[in-house]
């Protein structure tokens, strides 16, 4: 049997960032695009000082990666996207001796003709979507058309 990896055949792009101080420190990108204070949310025991953190970061990210996923199916499908948003809401608390996350992709596809169809397409999207390629089996991750 052939042994299968996670990591893409080809690297097309690398993203690199440097995080300061932990969560209520300081974070950027190499090429200074990204330049972010971090802070510790209250409801974990921060300041909940005006910074963003690690899980709105995250949040962002997926939210954004799973709409263009959703983009690569639509076209596949000649479906439209038009007007749609994806919304990811990032949990975060503890598990065990550890922390962990668990994710819900709120998603609103005005123009997909039926519940079912907008199911499914976010569904494949999911199969596409390098997020959820990234948390598949490791992180409780929950897809909802509104």
């Amino acid at each position: 049997m052939a042994e299968t990896s996670a990591a893409p055949v080809k690297v097309l792009y690398t993203a690199e960032a440097t995080a300061t101080g932990g969560r209520a420190g300081h974070a950027e990108s190499s090429d200074g695009r990204l330049v972010i204070d971090l802070s510790v949310p209250a409801e974990m025991g921060g300041d909940g000082g005006p910074g963003t953190n690690p899980e709105q970061l995250f949040a962002a990210g997926y939210a954004a990666c799973f709409q263009g996923a959703m983009g690569v199916v639509a076209r596949r499908e000649k479906l439209s996207i038009e007007g749609s948003t994806v919304t990811a809401r990032v949990g975060i608390g503890p598990m065990g001796t550890a922390f962990g996350i668990t994710v819900d992709l709120q998603v609103k596809l005005p123009e997909v003709p039926d519940r079912a169809a907008a199911e499914d397409l976010i569904a494949r999207a999911h199969e596409v979507c390098p997020y959820s390629n990234a948390t598949r089996n490791n992180v409780d991750v929950r897809l909802t058309v509104v």
